[in-house]
């Protein structure tokens, strides 16, 4: 182990070669660390206070390597709104994996270090507004209790890259579970080795899943616990109103984390055909839409598996059928779960699903903000007219309480659930762009250290939370996010 703590142990580069690529980063000339997760850092093993020299700075730039990394670019392809292709980092590297001191694997990742040989037409880089918007939203979701990647550092190379106009350069340093997605697997499968294949799904399963390696039926039981993950995760997106933007395959993780946060944000007025990004001309990843991306690239997924799954191939593509037909229940169970917690019932009752139904129904009819409404509830603030003082609410509101009165909990527990299951804050979308702009033109950090400082502990509702609560002026224009990396 160094000075510093890198303690890295590189298993992913034991793999087929076929699903990788060797090389370094491209240096730059002028690193400048602006942002460094030390609560993160700390708890990967880190000397926090070590790496802000500008000496140590060179890591996260990808100028130095430290001792033990061995840096490579994966593989992998995916479905692009549709569209199978084969892809690859095309501006990642993978430095190595990260042996915690509590003896987790993790992957430690440049974003945005130069070219590598799955870039085609790209130049590698990043540009700093699009990894100051991933640091913020992952952190945002890491402290919401959503599985997500991390972000542990962002530098500015002193480069000026080349979009739709001139940006300063920058680099994300990345930490995840793993990067392996669905798109590795399709990778494997579309270059027809069923080794390779075979080799990948081991390793998946010993790093994400040993508790299924002695199971009669391995990958079916890795089909199995992805499909449990992703019906979770997606669950929990669903439930504090966070669009993806861009559910590929390839932004799938095997490991159940959130990925990749280009054209992401949360949904304030809820609606449930918002869409954000500007690719997404069509909706296919709107906010209602979500669950049945999942299942459809989970489908995906099974797919991949069918050599695995059993030697002839019609039993093969039933059990995967029988495993991804578990999906549609395992999310709605998810979500169902999530919504009783919002509103502060514990057990389960026939009549809940048409209840919540009910209360979105009317909050998309009278526009009103998802996250304050349930916020509102939470707290008995009833001041938002346009909703709260409708006849049609009144009677939801009474059988609501009449179904609390059902439970054998007390009002205080019940508030007490709510309370932890509904954010006060979520990173508003005009305060993310705020604070993007006052990093990006102004050179000043500070007001999006106080969005990451409120962001940090969404369920305090605290005073210090409320001017973050706040909706944006009206606009003729929706909000749109652009991928811009």
């Amino acid at each position: 182990m160094t000075k510093l703590g890198w303690n890295f142990d590189n298993s992913y580069a034991r793999l087929p070669k076929s699903f990788f690529t060797t090389q370094n980063p491209t240096p730059v000339n002028s690193p400048k660390l602006v942002v460094l997760n030390v609560p993160l850092a700390e708890s990967l093993g880190l000397d926090a206070k070590a790496l802000q020299s500008e000496e140590n700075t060179e890591v996260f730039a990808g100028n130095k390597i430290p001792v033990g990394a061995s840096p490579l670019a994966q593989a992998y392809a995916g479905h692009q709104f549709g569209h199978f292709t084969m892809l690859g980092d095309g501006r990642a590297i993978l430095i190595g994996e990260q042996i915690t001191p509590q003896g987790d694997r993790v992957d430690v990742q440049l974003k945005g270090p130069g070219r590598t040989a799955y870039s085609r037409g790209g130049d590698g880089r990043a540009a700093l507004g699009p990894m100051l918007r991933e640091y913020i939203i992952s952190e945002a979701m890491h402290a919401l209790g959503i599985p997500t990647t991390r972000s542990l550092a962002v530098v500015t190379t002193g480069e000026t890259i080349i979009r739709e106009t001139l940006l300063p350069g920058a680099i994300l340093t990345r930490i995840a579970a793993s990067h392996i997605r669905v798109g590795t697997f399709q990778y494997a499968a579309g270059k027809g080795d069923v080794d390779d294949l075979q080799a990948l799904a081991d390793y998946t399963i010993k790093r994400h899943y040993p508790n299924i390696e002695g199971e009669e039926n391995r990958y079916l039981a890795l089909l199995q616990e992805v499909v449990k993950r992703q019906a979770a995760l997606i669950a929990k997106w669903q439930l504090v109103g966070f669009i993806h933007g861009v559910m590929n395959t390839d932004n799938m993780t095997i490991s159940g984390e959130t990925i990749d946060y280009g054209p992401c944000a949360f949904m304030d007025q809820y609606d449930p055909s918002t869409v954000f990004s500007s690719i997404d001309r069509e909706g296919r990843y709107a906010y209602a839409n979500q669950p049945y991306i999942g299942g459809w690239n989970l489908a995906r997924f099974a797919e991949t598996l069918l050599p695995l799954l059993h030697e002839n191939q019609e039993q093969a593509v039933q059990l995967a059928q029988e495993t991804i037909s578990q999906f549609t229940n395992l999310y709605q169970t998810n979500w169902l779960k999530g919504m009783r917690s919002k509103l502060g019932i514990f057990n389960e009752g026939e009549q809940d699903e048409s209840l919540f139904e009910e209360l979105l129904n009317l909050m998309h009819k009278y526009q009103v903000d998802y996250t304050n409404t349930f916020r509102s509830l939470t707290f008995a603030q009833y001041d938002d007219k346009k909703l709260f003082e409708k006849p049609e609410f009144l009677q939801w509101k009474e059988r609501w309480q009449a179904r609390l009165g059902s439970q054998k909990e007390t009002e205080e527990e019940s508030n007490r659930l709510m309370q932890n299951s509904n954010p006060a804050v979520i990173p508003r979308n005009h305060r993310v762009e705020e604070a993007l702009e006052a990093a990006v033109t102004q050179g000043d950090y500070s007001v999006m250290n106080k969005l990451l400082q409120v962001l940090s502990n969404p369920y305090a509702h605290n005073p210090e939370q409320e001017e973050y609560c706040t909706l944006p002026e009206p606009s003729i224009r929706p909000y749109q996010t652009f991928c811009g990396t």
